[in-house]
């Protein structure tokens, strides 16, 4: 596999959304690289090394994409995969494996995954594969537009329009808007926009969340004057009009 600090050589295509990755791999080497290459990308990404822990991730948390290996501990890739699928986790599946044999790709595929790729491969194939199977999976989502009160977010080309007038957000200021859509009236914690926006690795001493939050809340008063996003002391945020 090509390490990260050497795989600029295939063009990035016109798909470039930062995605929210679960990466189930038991190889420490490779899991390090994956994770440094992924991270640089921008991407979100949660490591797990057991197939058992892999399935109860992907139960509870919301992924745009699974990288998962074929060989793990615990419960093995095809059989995490099929049983995700039997629960109706359509969560794009990208299946990795050192093992080139036709039958255990079959296998593969017809467990549920989306696509199958054998080690070694190089770092920007991984990133050409993980783009398509994300834009076949997630058609849906990605066409659809969030609407509360005055903000609509389109998910396809990550446009935000308040009270019909464009905003520009950064990419994370959009992460932190789609989970507050998701939840609009709710109260979501910090915590959680800590995990979902930012990843586990986040300092839990960090502020990153609080200056993030007033980073939008600011660009959402230049076009709608009364506050939408509302701190609830001790107990997180609220998108409400």
């Amino acid at each position: 596999m090509s390490s990260p600090g050497k795989r600029r050589t295939a063009a990035k295509g016109p798909y470039t959304r930062h995605v929210r990755i679960l990466l189930v791999e038991d190889d420490p080497a490779i899991s390090h690289f994956l994770v440094k290459g992924l991270t640089e990308e921008r991407h979100v990404v949660d490591l797990v090394e057991d197939g058992l822990i892999a399935e109860e991730r992907a139960y509870s948390q919301d992924y745009d994409v699974i990288v998962l290996d074929l060989m793990l501990p615990g419960l093995n890739g095809i059989d995490v995969c099929r049983r995700l699928r039997s629960q109706s986790v359509d969560t794009p599946i990208l299946m990795l494996t050192a093992r080139e044999d036709t039958v255990d790709r079959i296998a593969g595929l017809d467990s549920g995954a989306d696509d199958y790729l054998t080690k070694p491969f190089s770092f920007d194939e991984l990133l050409a594969r993980m783009r398509a199977i994300v834009r076949r999976g997630r058609t849906k989502a990605l066409s659809a537009v969030l609407r509360y009160g005055p903000i609509e977010l389109e998910a396809r080309d990550h446009t935000v329009r308040v009270g019909g007038h464009r905003l520009d957000l950064t990419a994370t200021e959009y992460r932190l808007l789609e989970q507050l859509m998701h939840r609009a009236e709710a109260v979501v914690s910090r915590e959680q926009l800590a995990d979902r926006v930012w990843g586990r690795d986040l300092d839990p001493a960090s502020n990153v969340v609080e200056v993030y939050v007033g980073y939008l809340r600011r660009k959402l008063q230049t076009l709608h004057d009364a506050p939408l996003i509302h701190t609830l002391r001790g107990l997180g945020y609220m998108l409400k009009t």
